[in-house]
């Protein structure tokens, strides 16, 4: 699986920045929190893998997203038919499809993860790929996020929860190719929780996310 468990160094800092600034903030999302905001740019790659799907016909200049060469993410479900909480999850999607552009790019500042997210989200994405680069491994493998359910709450936010099996992931060292397969347990299965607020582009940015591996919600 895709266990991130050899990017240790990455959990632990995506931890410590999630909570230095939470303590900091006091676990505020608000819109006018805009320091980690970075405009979209295109960062498309010749890299022989899949772009992201086409626009939403919403009018939002959206960066293109290329994930890594053998690297598949599939999400369950895409879209419920509710315009409001298909866009959420739709750029809930990119979001994660960017962290993985990212790391087969070994560029934790992506452009691309800073348009669709901001503060203890973004800040902890810079961690958590920067543990990938400092091992010398990219992500290769299937994904599967699924159990995607959306809330919404009354000050315009809205929360995501969502499972992932990571049984058919894998990373794969940069310098020699070889893939490091591993066992499927009971820790490849993900329990996601994250808040995400529609900033003035009409991006529904992920702005904090929690997760428990190893989540009894999310077996098989």
């Amino acid at each position: 699986m895709r266990t991130r468990t050899t990017t240790a160094t990455a959990v632990a800092a995506l931890t410590t920045a999630v909570a230095l600034l939470l303590t900091a903030c006091g676990g505020s999302d608000s819109d006018d929190s805009g320091k980690n905001e970075i405009a979209g740019a295109d960062t498309g790659s010749s890299a022989p893998a899949s772009p992201s799907p086409s626009a939403s016909g919403d009018g939002v200049d959206r960066p293109t997203v290329r994930l890594p060469e053998g690297d598949n993410l599939v999400f369950d479900p895409e879209i419920t038919g509710d315009t409001r909480t298909d866009a959420v999850l739709k750029d809930n999607a990119e979001y994660l499809r960017a962290i993985d552009e990212a790391i087969g790019k070994q560029d934790p500042k992506s452009e691309t993860v800073g348009f669709y997210s901001k503060d203890a989200a973004y800040l902890g994405s810079v961690e958590w790929i920067s543990g990938f680069v400092k091992d010398g491994v990219t992500v290769t493998g299937t994904v599967r996020y699924f159990d995607r359910k959306v809330t919404f709450s009354k000050d315009g936010s809205a929360g995501l929860v969502y499972c992932a099996d990571e049984s058919k992931g894998y990373t794969k060292d940069t310098k020699t190719g070889k893939v490091n397969v591993t066992e499927a347990t009971k820790q490849s299965y993900v329990l996601y929780n994250d808040r995400l607020r529609k900033n003035e582009k009409g991006v529904w940015q992920t702005t904090k996310s929690s997760s428990e591996r190893g989540s009894e919600a999310c077996q098989p």
